[in-house]
């Protein structure tokens, strides 16, 4: 297991911190992916010296690269090992605190040793306590936290009388006497007093939740009622104008009838009026021209009819 570990530590690309692809190895010792290498000289070459990215060692002209084939071989026996690159410890993740140098990613943590192991140094844990096995659990960040500060213990008691998590020796000194309890035990109670908090909490909900749809449906009433409304108001509007056209267009066409009526009376009345004037002209010219006649038996005579 150790030459496993020593050889993925050997064999991580310090470019691309990922297992070696297509090994090669440079004049200063130092090992690269031959793509990952490629690629940063290529952007030397303009100055025509190229650098280790490791040592900065620099060389001229450009060296040439060759497969490291031992180290080829032992890639693809590390890869047969099953321990990927990403069991190194990212950010974020609890670091093993026996791993040396670049740390391995936790796996479990240990309230006894009050230290977290990645998945080696674990085995090699419960193998060295197999007869008497210590309380572990996954691995925690806050791992001090959950130790008395003064005693340096498991906090595995609760005190009721202080309300706090305290450990066994301190239910024989700072609270002794106290009304204490186990926090696997305090821990049942406090699960269900939660359970009812849940319990009113989804009560509430339901409750909030029924009112919201409650107001949602409102809400798209008062839509539907305001969009009927608007449509039946521009319905009416619509009607109301058409009937006004109509009417106006009515109105107008009554009043030109009826001037048209009026002026054709009037253009018949004119013209009897002209005939009456005309007849009454025509006696008048012919009583004038009668007055003027030199024939008394005549004049008498026309004047008799």
């Amino acid at each position: 297991m150790a030459e496993a570990r020593y050889s993925q530590d050997q064999l991580t690309c310090p470019v691309c911190l990922d297992l070696l692809k297509d090994p090669v190895t440079i004049q200063c010792g130092h090992s690269y992916c031959k793509s990952c290498i490629t690629g940063f000289w290529d952007q030397e070459d303009q100055m025509r010296v190229y650098g280790c990215p490791q040592c900065r060692e620099t060389f001229s002209p450009r060296p040439a690269l060759a497969t490291n084939i031992m180290l080829a071989e032992l890639v693809e026996k590390l890869k047969k090992t099953k321990l990927p690159a990403d069991c190194y410890a990212g950010a974020g993740d609890v670091q093993c605190d026996i791993c040396t140098g670049r740390k391995y990613k936790a796996v479990k943590s240990c309230l006894m040793c009050l230290n977290s192991y990645c998945q080696r140094h674990f085995d090699h844990h419960e193998e060295f306590h197999s007869r008497k096995p210590h309380k572990v659990i996954d691995a925690t960040g806050q791992l001090q936290e959950m130790i008395c500060q003064k005693h340096e213990k498991h906090l595995e008691m609760y005190c009721i009388t202080d309300q706090q998590c305290i450990c066994e020796l301190c239910t024989k000194y700072e609270h002794k006497n106290h009304n204490t309890v186990s926090a696997a035990s305090q821990r049942t109670e406090k699960q269900e007093q939660l359970k009812e908090t849940q319990k009113t909490f989804q009560h509430r909900i339901q409750q909030r939740e029924k009112d919201l749809q409650q107001l949602r449906e409102a809400v798209e009433s008062h839509k539907r009622t305001a969009q009927t409304a608007v449509e039946d108001g521009e319905r009416i509007f619509t009607e109301l104008i058409r009937f006004i056209e109509r009417s106006c267009f009515e109105l107008i066409q009554l009043i030109k009838d009826q001037a048209k009526a009026a002026v054709a009376q009037a253009e018949k009345r004119l013209e009897q009026l002209e005939q009456v004037i005309n007849d009454i002209k025509r006696r008048d010219a012919g009583l004038e021209q009668l007055s003027h006649t030199q024939d008394h038996i005549q004049f008498l005579q026309v004047t008799e009819i």
